[in-house]
């Protein structure tokens, strides 16, 4: 278990990650499903990752040196998002369905320890409430009616699945399986919670019952898929693949590649060709409200 938290903690630090001697660049991208392109909106000389998409459709949240900025769908900078002492924001933050919420998952100098702890406050901003206790904790989904989260968790030197009323109080674990579970998300209809796990050998999307019940296998293959963004129809959800088997670990700076995956037939199709990203690239739901577009972001290197 001590390998798997070590290949975690491994996974969630991109900035580790960087070679010696280069310095990143991030491009953000959005995708719509109707024509099949993506199209750069934002390109700059420094590390920002995990878009999400406002729910009035207005503009994207990233996250950057600890901060949450907003920047418009056509990849003009806002300016940042109000958290007040929250200031190490990671890239596992999100709205609830009605917009009214923003979750967001953030180290704390303050607490020992002083890893990711879940706040939420209001989608305009202010000083956020602390939900988790207990770190690490990294927020995924929240349920359509904005009661539960859902959250990847180690309590026992292996992650899992828990929920917790969205006010905070007791966590409730959902998956006990050794090895890395990950990434929950719920279905718009909240009938399912979305995942990805190891529990095959093999990092997989699997979904369960909002209960954690009836856990069922949705892909196949021998790509390390993770992080399953359910569309707003229902009916669809984009993933991101890593060509080469990463084991548990969802490290940045690989090739990887967004698919789509059909909810009913599980079949999947490409949606882009490999690119250099991993982690920072999809982390977080990033649909458009209207379902016709999703944002994520690729990598490039250069010398310092």
């Amino acid at each position: 278990m001590k390998k798997i938290l070590l290949l975690w903690l491994l996974a969630t630090s991109a900035i580790a990650q960087i070679p010696a001697g280069k310095k990143v660049i991030s491009l953000l991208y959005v995708y719509e499903i109707a024509s099949g392109k993506s199209s750069l909106i934002l390109k700059e000389k420094r590390h920002f990752e995990a878009p999400n998409w406002s729910r009035d459709g207005k503009f994207l949240l990233i996250n950057a040196s600890g901060k949450l900025e907003k920047i418009s769908p056509t990849g003009e900078k806002i300016g940042p998002l109000d958290t007040d002492f929250v200031q190490k924001a990671n890239n596992d933050h999100g709205y609830s369905f009605d917009g009214s919420t923003l979750y967001i998952s953030s180290g704390n100098p303050d607490m020992k320890p002083t890893g990711s702890y879940i706040y939420r406050v209001g989608a305009e901003g202010g000083k956020p409430v602390l939900l988790t206790p207990l770190s690490p904790s990294y927020w995924h989904g929240v349920s359509p009616d904005n009661r539960k989260i859902v959250y990847c968790a180690s309590r026992n030197g292996n992650f899992d699945i828990y929920q917790m009323d969205s006010k905070g109080g007791e966590e409730i674990r959902l998956t006990d399986n050794e090895g890395l579970d990950d990434g929950p998300e719920y279905s718009p209809d909240g009938k399912y919670i979305y995942i990805n796990s190891y529990r095959s050998g093999m990092m997989q999307i699997w979904r369960m019952k909002a209960d954690g019940s009836n856990p069922e296998q949705m892909t196949f293959d021998a790509m390390s898929n993770w992080f399953a963004h359910i569309a707003p129809n229902n009916k669809q959800a984009t993933i991101i693949s890593y060509l080469e088997d990463q084991k548990q670990a969802h490290p940045f700076g690989h090739q990887v590649k967004l698919r789509l995956l059909d909810l009913k037939t599980k079949k999947i199709k490409d949606l882009t060709e490999p690119f250099y990203g991993g982690q920072g690239t999809i982390n977080v739901p990033s649909w458009s409200p209207d379902g016709k577009k999703f944002a994520y972001v690729r990598y490039e290197l250069e010398d310092l």
